[in-house]
């Protein structure tokens, strides 16, 4: 009786070493997923970034739609005006 008792915690222990090795296996994986996420979403940013500047560059090139620059510029205003307000709060 006193054997099983041991070999059961031997077992119990094995499984929880187990267990805790595939945790940590694990933890280290999503870790890394949540670096590739941040980094994706700071491709994107960058990414949004340079379209928002070709369209600018567009709509300054006097190639583009007259209205649309000045949607651009208007947009481009009251996001400034928003950052000021910002600023001063």
């Amino acid at each position: 009786m006193l054997e099983d008792i041991k070999t059961s915690i031997e077992k119990l222990i094995s499984l929880y070493e187990t267990q805790k090795q595939r945790a940590d296996s694990l933890a280290a994986e999503l870790e890394a997923c949540r670096a590739e996420v941040q980094a994706g979403k700071a491709r994107i940013q960058d990414l949004d970034a340079q379209i928002d500047n070709l369209k600018l560059q567009y709509a300054f090139s006097g190639a583009g739609d007259p209205a649309e620059a000045k949607a651009r510029i208007t947009k481009l205003i009251r996001e400034i005006d928003r950052c000021i307000k910002l600023l001063e709060s």
